[in-house]
């Protein structure tokens, strides 16, 4: 059988509130991490019916506004499999009731707001994660 090369497209949400930055800890690879919130483009979603839906399914949250922020620049290979490259974009997004913040998605362990600062990177171990959190550092201690 002929081996397929496919992609994955990975759609992220920056959601910040009194200068922290959402962040979920949960399995991945067999160790627990520190993620942005978003999940996979299904075929036919825009992105941001693919963030609304992401973002109602694991955190009962609905978007009341998006704004790029971010596109993967680098080839990125799947260290699950090795046949598909996966492709991320993010982008700043604010929410329409946040106290309505709950996790609904079992294999979400925590919901943390982490403060944007310089130390707080070392939290972030997927690769584009840490570009993403090195720019919005960037960005807001250039506005200050």
């Amino acid at each position: 059988m002929e081996k397929l090369d496919r992609f994955t497209i990975r759609i992220y949400a920056l959601i910040i509130h009194q200068n922290r930055l959402l962040i979920l800890r949960e399995p991945f690879w067999g160790k627990m991490i520190y993620k942005l919130p978003g999940g996979g483009l299904e075929f036919g979603e825009s992105v941001k019916e693919c963030l609304d839906r992401e973002l109602q399914e694991e955190l009962n949250l609905c978007i009341e506004s998006i704004e790029h922020f971010y596109t993967q620049e680098d080839f990125i290979c799947s260290g699950l499999h090795p046949n598909e490259q996966l492709f991320t974009v993010y982008y700043r997004v604010n929410c329409k009731n946040l106290k309505a913040l709950k996790i609904l998605e079992p294999k979400i362990e925590a919901i943390e707001w982490l403060e944007i600062k310089e130390e707080n990177s070392v939290y972030f171990d997927l690769p584009v994660d840490k570009i993403v959190f090195q720019r919005l550092l960037e960005i807001y201690y250039s506005s200050k």
